[in-house]
């Protein structure tokens, strides 16, 4: 099941993930004043009703709702330049929703998603999906005319440059990794990680690629270079839940 999450992040993600995520993005969406609103999100007075099925899906929420706020700009001006948006069959209601797809969409280079599971289909999300992917080749260029315009190499360009340096330095932080030692030992894991070509070094210091050190504190706690993230989350370790990301 864990493998499957690892590779569905990269396809496109539950109906439920973005249900939630849409609605964290209602509370959170940057309220612009009244006479610069061109996109329209409709009430959110009411905070939302969150359900999520396990740790996973409450971050993988988090995570997209939080993405999407932060390009929100690009992505409304994306809807608006394709003539997306507005559209008289989506209520406002249902615009956080339109936004937080939109950005899973242009992630995916606006291919379509694949489904993992028989999941119970959510209407709402299907919907917004199916009149995406119709458009997906006017949003394409509308995303295309946006970079040109503001002279933009990708995406990250949009984010205000604070923020974009926070991120370049959190992505360079090394990885901590717990050892679930109710599930495997120390020695069986190091003896895992040399068969899949890891070499464990002194200390974070002398990290390079496919290396790891153990932590200075903890000693159930190792550390390896940001670049594996997501050849770690791609090993059986992590599948089986015998090492566990921080």
């Amino acid at each position: 099941e864990k493998r499957t999450m690892t590779l569905m992040e990269k396809n496109g993600y539950h109906d439920s993930v973005y249900i939630n995520a849409a609605k964290i993005f209602q509370g959170i969406h940057t309220k612009k004043h009244k006479d610069r609103i061109l996109v329209r999100y409709g009430d959110d007075s009411v905070s939302p009703l969150l359900t999520f099925k396990d740790e996973y899906f409450q971050r993988v929420s988090y995570e997209l709702a939080f993405n999407a706020l932060k390009y929100q700009d690009l992505l409304e001006e994306i809807l608006l330049d394709s003539c997306v948006y507005p559209c008289h069959s989506i209520p406002d209601e249902l615009t956080s929703l339109l936004v937080v797809m939109l950005y899973d969409l242009q992630e995916r280079k606006f291919q379509a998603r694949e489904i993992f599971d028989e999941e119970e289909p959510v209407a709402e999300v299907r919907k917004i999906e199916h009149y995406l992917y119709s458009f997906r080749t006017k949003l394409a260029a509308a995303l295309a005319r946006c970079r040109i315009k503001h002279n933009a190499l990708s995406i990250e360009y949009f984010i205000p440059e604070t923020i974009r340096k926070q991120a370049q330095r959190a992505s360079a932080l090394p990885l901590c990794v717990w050892i679930n030692t109710f599930k495997i030992s120390l020695q069986d894991v190091f003896g895992d990680l040399k068969k899949k070509g890891f070499t464990r070094v002194e200390s974070v210091s002398d990290l390079d690629r496919h290396t790891y050190c153990m932590d200075q504190h903890c000693n159930d706690v190792l550390v390896f270079p940001s670049s594996l993230k997501e050849e770690l989350l791609n090993l059986d370790l992590f599948a089986d839940c015998k090492l566990l990301l921080q």
